[in-house]
Formats: C-alpha cells, structure tokens, sequence
C-alpha cells in the first residue's frame, strides 16, 4: 500500500457461506488495514483534511449502476462514457433477458423516477437472496401496490435506471472513483444502515417507553437478553429525540460511536440533516420538526426523518430538543447543539470559514433518494448542489466527499454478498433456512447482525480521488467508519465485536501523488458538466 498507510494484515473472518444449488462456498475474506501512523505535524494519516459523507436512502448498486457505462439515450439527459472506462460486474445481456428470477430486469426511464417503496426487512432481504442464488427477489421484496403519481409494475423490485436518469452520478463515476464491491454491513433497513456508519455495532439497543422504561419490543430488538438489551435489525425511532413518534417504543443505545471518539481527541465534527430545525414547540416544550417541501410528484414530505439521524440514539452524543449552536464557531465544537445540526449550518460553515474535519450529511427526506417519497431526480439537485459548493469553496483542496447509501430497499442486485458475520436466530434469520444465516459464530456472540447485506453504490470525489476508476477491493459502509478512525484517530475502533474491526480499506480508490484541484461542476437539473 501507499507510504500513507502500513502493510495490511489479514483479519480472520466468520466462517463464508456455503451457497446452494452446487456454487462454489465463499471463503472468509481477508479483511482491514491496521491503524496507520499520524503524519509528521498534519494531524491527519492523509493529505485529506476534511470529509464529508453524504449519506442517502435506500438504493442497490444494479438499480443505479447495472448497466454503467452505458446508457439507452432514448429519453432523459444524454450521458456518453469516456473513452476506455472501465466495465463494472453489472446487469450482463443474460441476466437482463433470462434472469434466474421470476421477471427480467427492466429499465425505469425519467418519468418513471418516483416508484413505490420496497421491502427492506432484514428477513425478507436474506429470503429474496435465497442461499446464494440471488432469485427470489419477487417473492420476498417486491412492492407493486402504490398509486400514482408513484410507477408501479410487475416485478419492479428487478427493475433499473440507467445515466439517462441518475446523470450526476453516472458522470460522476466518471471523473473520479467508484466501487462496485461496497456493501451494507447487515442486511435490512435505514436504522441498523446508520448505526453501522457511526459505530460499527447495532448490539446495545433497548426498546423504552416515555418513561424511559424499558419495554419487549421483539420487532425492532433481536435476541434481548433479560435486560431488554439486544441487536437492532430494524427501524425505530431514537429515544433521544424530541420529534421522534412516542406512539410506540423508541430505541436507546449503548456503547461508543465516532462522535464520543472524535470528541476525546478534540477533532471537529457534525452531522447535519434536513428539517432538523424545528418549526415550533408543544406547550411542554418539546420540539416539533415540521418543514416539508414537495417532491417531483407534488407530494409533501415532511423533511425530518428520526430513525435515519444515528447520534440521536447515543445519550452522548444527541441533541434532544434540536436546539441549534450558539454561532457560527460552535458547528463542529462542543456546544449546546452537541454536534447535530440543521443541514442549513453545514452551507453556513463551508461559506464561513468553519467547515468541521469531519461532516456528515443527510438530505432532506424528498431529496434522500428513497422510493415512495423521494426519488433519483429530487435527489441529483441536492447532491450536485453539495457537491458544486464544496469544490467552489477553498476546502476543495484537501476534502473527500463520499457518497453511499443505508441501505439497498430490496432492490434487485446480481451479487451475493460475503457473509463475514453469522447470525442463527429462528424468528428473524432466514438465508440458508429457517433461523440460518451463515455458519460462523457471531461477533461478540451478538444475534441479528447477519452480513454483509445487499450491495450499494460507492462514490469517492476528491482531488485525491483515481479518475475514471472501479475498485473492486471489499467493502462495507464500516469502510468509511475506518477511515475516519484511521485517519484521524490513529486507528483506534469502537468496540471489541464492531464491523470496523473487520472493514475493509478504501486506499486503493487514492491517488495520494497526483491531485487534480481543478472542480468537475454539473448543471443540478441535468446533470451534465456546466463547461
């Protein structure tokens, strides 16, 4: 590897998975490179100096990028690859028109941008992917029934957009670097997603009621023990939180996060989401968080989404009433916001001078990405608008931006992935069987944290990014989590049985010694470049 990071060693992985009808088993992989050394007076492992995550809803790798780099062109914004761009392990001719599931992949056009939500269950995830062969999608993630303006159609879960579409991004691919081997830690949906990119770890969650008692809550808490304790394997609303819904119980976690370690070594950081900022407050005080916009189908969506903000579940780290800091030279610091943020703060910080290392952003909910309220377009003018000022701004120089996604939401992928954690728990788990999902042991003995799940889109923009570059190096969202430990942490991890202890490296996706400073601008409407 480069002079910036030492040699990897191999890490032992839970036993791979033996997959059915006569494939090949998978290996554990080797994983992780161990903590790099700080560079000489930089603070950082790396020239990188700050980065910025953009953290999106709900999209598989083949539903964005199956048929990159090529485009139908029939419709939509014209996209063209550049000349010997790499292929990627996408939607081959065999599986567009003889796919093993009970439909073939077809593809969405623009006006089919805004569809009907899938079904991202942990189980159903894990029973669509059928022990390896990939051909029940149909049966256990399909979700047809929406009305209009949504698309609905026969086996939509299999279905595609292509550069016509998601523009940006295709062209985006383009100019920098991209990953066609990036995972979701676990299989299922938006909450264990975002707890894996803080923390590694979705063991430690309890389900509670207003009260703060602890309640049995077995649809959201695996495997608890006789504390109430156990593995979050799906979505519910953060204890923390003073928008979340108390109709039902809320989820409180234990252990570290990247926030409790970025603030023992003094490292500026924050997560900023949409509709954060509360429009008013109830009589008892509590806030209310209720901006909304309307997407591409005149829907209203309310912009603040709980269960997708992860710091909300950690009492360290949340920020209960939403209240905003102080000033400007709070963002990123110690405050009375407690690093959590109105997505409104971070333009203010990139445009004041107080960008903090370490930023991590979520749209509001209509330009998240998500099927059912959310939609590839909505979504292309946030991201461009993010991603324009940050390269107009003078931290373009020494900043990343990486762009994935929680999770997939059932959405068709070709690729089974590593099972690098087992999990042997007959109500939830259901790859290989009834109650089987891999055959190692657990990390930590911990149940429910079966993965790694579906595959996702990965995009690294950064001066320092390869151009033009598909890494085919194994990765998941606790990629980006190790990262951040080993470049400004000194490689320290967040707990014993966390993924970040197994993730991983995304360095092959650098070029530490040939930066390109000059910004890639795009048009948010199309997508293309602006010069």
């Amino acid at each position: 590897m480069h002079r910036y990071f030492r040699s990897a060693l191999a890490v032992a992985a839970a036993g791979g998975l033996c997959l059915a009808g006569g494939a090949a088993a998978l290996a554990a992989p080797a994983f992780g490179a161990p903590a790099p050394q700080h560079a000489q007076g930089g603070g950082t492992a790396t020239p990188i100096k700050h980065l910025v995550v953009i953290f999106q809803e709900n999209v598989s790798f083949d539903h964005y990028f199956g048929t990159y780099p090529h485009a139908a062109n029939t419709d939509g914004n014209p996209f063209h690859a550049l000349a010997a761009t790499p292929s990627v392990n996408g939607l081959t001719p065999a599986l567009l028109t003889s796919n093993p599931n009970s439909a073939n992949p077809q593809r969405l056009t623009p006006a089919q941008a805004l569809t009907c939500d899938q079904d991202h269950a942990y189980t159903a995830e894990q029973q669509a992917a059928d022990a390896g062969l990939m051909d029940k999608f149909v049966e256990f993630t399909n979700n047809s029934d929406c009305s209009p303006p949504e698309f609905s159609a026969p086996g939509l879960v299999m279905d595609y957009y292509d550069g016509n579409t998601v523009t940006a991004l295709w062209n985006y691919a383009q100019h920098y670097a991209m990953s066609d081997n990036f995972y979701d830690t676990e299989f299922g949906p938006s909450t264990p997603g975002a707890l894996d990119l803080i923390s590694g770890q979705t063991y430690g969650g309890t389900a509670l009621n207003t009260a703060g008692q602890v309640v049995s809550d077995p649809s959201v808490i695996g495997s608890a023990n006789s504390a109430g304790t156990g593995t979050v394997y799906s979505d519910g609303d953060p204890y923390y939180d003073g928008c979340s819904s108390h109709s039902g119980p809320t989820i409180a976690m234990t252990g570290q996060n990247i926030g409790d370690l970025l603030n023992a070594k003094g490292v500026t950081w924050g997560w900023f989401e949409g509709g954060f900022a509360p429009t008013s407050t109830t009589a008892s005080g509590t806030p209310v968080c209720g901006s909304s916009h309307t997407n591409i189908g005149g829907a209203a969506v309310t912009d603040y989404i709980p269960h997708h903000e992860p710091f909300q579940y950690y009492k360290s780290t949340a920020n209960p009433d939403h209240t905003p800091p102080a000033s400007l030279a709070e963002v990123g610091r110690d405050g009375q916001a407690n690093h959590q943020y109105d997505l409104s703060w971070f333009y203010k910080a990139l445009d004041g001078g107080n960008l903090p290392a370490v930023s991590f952003l979520k749209a509001a909910a209509y330009q998240d990405g998500h099927a059912g309220y959310s939609d590839p377009i909505d979504e292309q003018h946030f991201l461009v608008k993010t991603i324009d000022a940050i390269q107009r701004s003078p931290y373009w120089r020494d900043t990343a931006i990486m762009i994935t996604y929680d999770d997939s939401d059932g959405w068709y992928d070709h690729v089974m992935p590593p099972i690098i954690n087992s999990s042997a728990d007959p109500a939830t788990d259901a790859l290989n069987g009834p109650g089987v999902c891999g055959h190692g042991t657990p990390l930590g003995g911990h149940q429910d944290r079966c993965g790694y799940g579906q595959r996702l889109p990965f995009l690294l923009i950064s001066p320092y990014a390869r151009t033009d570059y598909v890494s085919g190096s194994l990765a998941d969202q606790t990629s980006i989590l190790a990262f951040i430990e080993d470049n400004w942490l000194g490689g320290e991890r967040t707990g014993n049985s966390s993924f970040d202890n197994l993730a991983g490296s995304l360095d092959d996706m650098f070029s530490w010694d040939h930066p390109s400073l000059a910004p890639y601008l795009l048009n948010p409407v199309t997508g293309e470049p602006t010069r």
